[in-house]
């Protein structure tokens, strides 16, 4: 598995592991907040074509979840670095798992690959698969993601290998970044809040206005989803998330009513993407029998337990 220090990958390894797989995991670092439950960790820099090739050798499955990726912040600001690192990981990987005779090909998209001009509004109808094309992705990030589905579509019609792509939708939960600049809105209102409760200061910043919508899925779901769509024989492009859109000002007032205080929302300037994204779980239910399950205030009291404990420590 690629990505496997990652937040999703090191969740998915341990799934893996419960399972009773032998898992290989290979990132740039080791996951930062736990241990991993790999039978064997690689360091392995990916955009490296020879690193691709050791981190495929012998192994008939592989995970390609390796991104240089992060939240909205991140994304908007380094779209060269993205597109460059995400592009040569992507492609030697898929190479080296055909020459190296990989049999299944997970590869974790995004629904960042999905047209701008429907996600203008807040109100967006939700996203079908079929609505990536024509294709306008916002930023270099769903450019890259949706050039390697292709790629991997490729390798599957002319190589025999069998594709597996999900659309991840903000996926959340424990164990994932909190802090620096590459955590995604979850995390990071979480990390606000705790500070706000810590401090008895319920000022906290949001980007523009807050009425801009997504949907988000709590890590379990998505690797559950995960698992239920390798024993599939889905091999085009699917949806993976909630279908339950929210404001960002709803969702902190949700993380507030978690961590039990009173919150003041202090609009400033920042990037926000798209106004509206949701997903559509049509494909997801009919192909895979299940849709995620885990409420947004379920997840979200998990995460931020977890994240309130990381700024705790930090002022212990």
């Amino acid at each position: 598995m690629t990505g496997a220090g990652g937040f999703i990958g090191h969740h998915l390894v341990s799934d893996l592991k419960r399972r009773g797989h032998w898992v290989r995991g290979v990132d740039l670092k080791k996951p930062e907040y736990a241990p991993t439950d790999a039978d064997e960790f690689a360091l392995l820099d990916l955009r490296e074509s020879g690193n691709c090739l050791q981190a495929t050798q012998g192994v008939d499955t592989v995970y390609a979840l390796a991104a240089d990726m992060g939240g909205m912040g991140f994304i908007s600001a380094n779209h060269s670095q993205i597109f460059y690192n995400n592009a040569l990981i992507n492609l030697h990987t898929v190479e080296a798992a055909r020459r190296n005779g990989a049999k299944r090909y997970l590869y974790s998209s995004s629904a960042c690959v999905y047209p701008e001009f429907l996600q203008e509004e807040a109100t967006a109808t939700p996203l079908r698969e079929e609505d990536a094309c024509p294709a306008q992705p916002q930023d270099a990030y769903g450019w890259e993601k949706l050039m390697a589905e292709r790629v991997c579509q490729y390798y599957g019609e002319d190589h025999g290998l069998d594709i597996r792509i999900a659309r991840f939708h903000n996926i959340y939960g424990p164990l994932g970044t909190w802090e620096g600049g590459r955590e995604k809105v979850p995390a990071a209102l979480c990390r606000k809040i705790a500070i706000a409760k810590s401090t008895d200061n319920p000022e906290i910043e949001i980007w523009g206005d807050g009425e801009q919508t997504r949907s988000f899925c709590y890590i379990d779901d998505c690797v559950e989803g995960l698992r239920r769509l390798m024993e599939s024989s889905h091999s085009e492009p699917i949806n993976l998330g909630q279908n339950r859109m929210v404001t960002i000002n709803e969702l902190a007032d949700i993380v507030a009513a978690v961590a039990g205080i009173p919150i003041v929302k202090k609009h400033v300037q920042g990037p926000m993407g798209v106004r509206g994204r949701n997903s559509d779980n049509t494909t997801l239910k009919r192909v895979l029998g299940w849709e995620p399950g885990i409420t947004l205030e379920e997840g979200l009291g998990r995460t931020y337990s977890w994240i309130e404990q990381q700024v705790a420590s930090q002022t212990d």
